[in-house]
């Protein structure tokens, strides 16, 4: 009878660990820059991103009528 014991997580390797120690640092960071922003105010503190997820800017349509832009 096979036991059901959960199977053990692989150990964090050096690299795994430095991206983590960075991303907390990386957070620390926005949460001082937030207080300081914020200070003195009694509004909460917020460290969220404010970008947008996307594909580049499509160049615009040609207006008829007009000459295209040199570049």
């Amino acid at each position: 009878m096979p036991s059901k014991t959960a199977p053990k997580s692989p150990k964090k390797t050096a690299a795994v660990r430095s991206l983590e120690h960075e991303r907390r640092e990386i957070e620390e960071e926005e949460l001082e820059e937030g207080l300081e922003d914020t200070f003195p105010a009694s509004d909460p503190v917020s460290i969220t991103s404010t970008s947008i997820p996307g594909g580049p800017a499509k160049p615009a349509k040609a207006v008829p009528g007009t000459k295209p832009r040199k570049k």
